[in-house]
């Protein structure tokens, strides 16, 4: 969890690349567990509740080791993170349940493009033209996925699609807490605070996991802390425009993962919709290194 200065590009991709590896590899799992392929289906808000429960075991665990220097929160900062997180995550599950991983993925990747509307009013930032066609790039593609015609129409696309929208929301809170707190300490804040509204809200839909779907609710936790882990040290030894692009590997898991898994075969409607969703998002990427350059 320790968070070197050192710029190591090189290093940082690797990371950013294990890291999409191992959030397709949540997805994959939630998918399991929100269908009857491990047992009974579990509800969205169980599964999440299980990513957040051994999430917080691996990171108190770091900390204990570690022993990082903690210093007062930013209660309100987190509060608003944790909670949007929360609820985007459980959509995120919910989704997957019902559409191919790399469909519920790629929709996944407009979140930077929600935050970008969302911090006009709560951030007072300026956004030019060159926004907006991103925003309108990608917000096309995520059309196409939708498939918007009576016979092929995905209600459960709309779950990924609010997923994206209250995700987007989180990272105007992550961007306020950056610089004021250690990546650690947001992350066993955020995964703490977490833990308490997952527990809050599974105590209605909770059921015995049978012992294959506690392993894979296990596996949710540990993956998702190792990838938050591996994200946060990669983004402190690269700029973000290098690795924002690496991280759209996940999209690459996420189809491989849905094929040998579940031999769900992306058809050419979802190829298309992802590649327009991600031309979309290099765009932005492309204009914020642009920005910074000048």
């Amino acid at each position: 969890m320790f968070v070197p200065k050192s710029h190591n590009p090189a290093l940082a991709a690797i990371l950013i690349f294990a890291a999409s590896a191992l959030i397709a590899g949540t997805t994959l799992l939630a998918k399991a567990l929100g269908t009857d392929t491990l047992g009974p289906a579990l509800h969205p808000m169980q599964i999440s509740h299980g990513r957040f429960m051994f999430a917080f075991l691996v990171i108190i665990s770091a900390v204990a080791i570690l022993r990082p220097p903690l210093r007062r929160p930013h209660w309100g900062l987190h509060i608003g993170r944790t909670t949007f997180g929360w609820t985007g995550i459980t959509l995120m599950f919910a989704s997957v349940a019902y559409i191919p991983i790399a469909d519920a993925t790629a929709i996944s990747f407009l979140n930077p493009v929600f935050a970008m509307v969302l911090a006009i009013p709560l951030l007072k930032e300026g956004v030019g033209p060159w926004r907006w066609l991103a925003a309108a790039v990608a917000l096309t593609g995520a059309l196409i996925l939708l498939r918007p015609t009576p016979d092929s129409f995905q209600p459960a696309a709309l779950l990924a699609l609010s997923a994206a929208a209250v995700i987007g929301m989180e990272l105007i809170f992550i961007k306020k807490l950056s610089g004021k707190e250690i990546p650690i300490q947001i992350l066993l804040v955020n995964n703490s605070m977490g833990l308490t509204i997952a527990t809050v809200a599974v105590v209605t839909v909770w059921k015995p996991p049978t012992p294959e779907q506690w392993a894979a609710l296990a596996g949710i936790g540990v993956l998702m802390a190792c990838a938050q882990a591996c994200f946060v040290n990669g983004m402190a030894r690269a700029d973000a425009s290098f690795v924002a692009p690496i991280s759209y590997a996940t999209l690459i898991f996420a189809a491989f993962y849905d094929f040998a898994v579940f031999e769900v075969v992306p058809d050419i409607v979802s190829v298309i919709g992802s590649s327009i969703i991600l031309t979309g998002a290099l765009i932005l990427v492309w204009r914020e290194a642009r920005a910074r350059s000048s």
